[in-house]
């Protein structure tokens, strides 16, 4: 028998919803008939508990700590497949054979160069402009070099654009650090791997070899793969709304990548590594406890940055893989005296056992180590959410893709609560 959901309205009346369940996961009232039936909208700031698709990709427990791409836990995937495998996953619903494989690492391989006008684009932003500014900017403009991948009702066209952006970012984030620094561009090398590749086009230089050591390749393979698709947060909810009014591929990935420079999104780790350097300026470990006791005080502005979820109210499963990363990065690298690693136990250590936290389910989240481990790879902070939006690329194509392909799918258009003026006439200059 179909569930329904009953809404009693003010003036008496009595109206029912139907009660959509999913494979897993909370049911939904479907209310889409409720303007229709009533006159009447939903009020729900920030989508709390508004689901505005139905997806196949992501899946999130927040409660329990559960993290599934395409039903595949993140903890077995970190450990098994490397970041193209993830990829093939997230656009395809299962995991690649070896033959499958072999041609998507190819098809990806043969895209990684840009266009050679693309270069010069970059001449045209300061050298001091933040490189997720140049990022928004750069691939905004693929458009206007990819004119054969801009139709989205041509399936063919959506494959190419999905390569093309897979490919091709790692070489616009290198390009970008590149140019802030003032360093040549390195152009892609397609016998490393897809993480290898984007390292060395970050690091060597023209003057004398690199090599990709390979503990670091997979911490930052590993970072990709976490990063790679979180459900529908503001990032991917813009890449969907852009996407609903049928803007091209690259603009929706533009969109989502402006998205993330937010500092409550996509700068989250930069903010948390800020704070413990701040902390460690001001004393280190020993001033942990100070510090907590500020984070506490409520008239206090101090915040403890990188604790705590919209989503996770359980350990995120992210952070346990990105600590036990931060362990093997520091020790490959003979920093595990790291003073900021030090002050990062410290802190996550109180922050579990004091009952102020834990009552508050204030749970250390990936960004809270990811900043750690970026750092000791070399990578500068100003470039973390592009590192970031790197990863997230195919996760907002995967879900761009599965929107054009939905039956459903409108043209995003949220209703508001009205509390203007009411309808007034307009008094000549000398009344005003």
């Amino acid at each position: 028998m179909d569930k329904k959901a009953t809404l009693k309205l003010p003036d008496g009346r009595d109206l029912e919803f139907p009660v959509l369940g999913g494979s897993i996961g909370p049911e939904v009232i479907d209310i889409r008939s409720l303007y229709g039936k009533s006159g009447m909208f939903t009020y729900d700031p920030g989508f709390m508990s508004t689901a505005s698709c139905n997806s196949t990709i992501t899946y999130i427990d927040g409660d329990a700590g559960v993290l599934l791409y395409r039903g595949y836990p993140i903890e077995q995937l970190a450990k098994h497949c490397d970041f193209l495998d993830v990829c093939y996953l997230l656009l395809n619903g299962e995991l690649p054979n070896k033959p499958q494989r072999d041609e998507f690492v190819g098809t990806v391989m043969r895209h990684t160069m840009v266009h050679d006008q693309l270069n010069r684009f970059y001449m045209g932003f300061r050298r001091d402009a933040h490189p997720m500014a140049v990022m928004v900017g750069v691939v905004g403009a693929l458009s206007a070099f990819y004119h054969d991948s801009l139709d989205i009702s041509d399936p063919e066209h959506r494959r190419v654009a999905a390569f093309r952006l897979i490919a091709k970012m790692p070489t616009i984030v290198a390009m970008a650090y590149k140019y802030t620094v003032g360093q040549p561009f390195v152009y892609p090398r397609n016998n490393l791997s897809y993480t290898g590749n984007f390292m060395n086009m970050m690091f060597s230089l023209p003057v004398e070899d690199y090599k990709v050591n390979n503990v670091l390749e997979r911490a930052l393979d590993r970072i990709l793969i976490l990063h790679a698709d979180h459900e529908q947060n503001a990032s991917t909810s813009t890449v969907r709304l852009s996407g609903s009014s049928g803007a091209n591929p690259f603009a929706c990935i533009a969109a989502g990548i402006a998205c993330l420079w937010g500092p409550a999104h996509g700068g989250a780790n930069e903010a948390a590594l800020g704070m413990l350097q701040d902390i460690q300026k001001a004393g280190g470990v020993a001033k942990v406890g100070e510090f907590i006791k500020q984070v506490k005080d409520k008239n206090s502005n101090v915040k403890l940055m990188g604790f705590g979820h919209r989503v996770y109210k359980n350990y995120d499963p992210r952070a346990k893989l990105m600590r036990e990363t931060c362990h093997e990065v520091l020790n490959e690298l003979g920093l595990h005296d790291d003073p900021l690693f030090k002050l990062a136990m410290a802190m996550e250590k109180i922050a579990l056992e004091d009952d102020y936290f834990v009552s508050r389910k204030l749970y250390p989240n990936v960004d809270f180590y990811s900043g750690i481990v970026q750092r000791a790879l070399g990578i500068p902070v100003s470039m973390f959410t592009c590192i970031f939006s790197l990863a997230r690329t195919v996760g907002w194509i995967a879900q761009w893709q599965e929107m054009i392909g939905d039956p459903e799918y409108k043209i995003g258009r949220p209703r508001q609560l009205y509390r203007g003026a009411v309808k007034r006439d307009v008094k000549p200059i000398g009344q005003r």
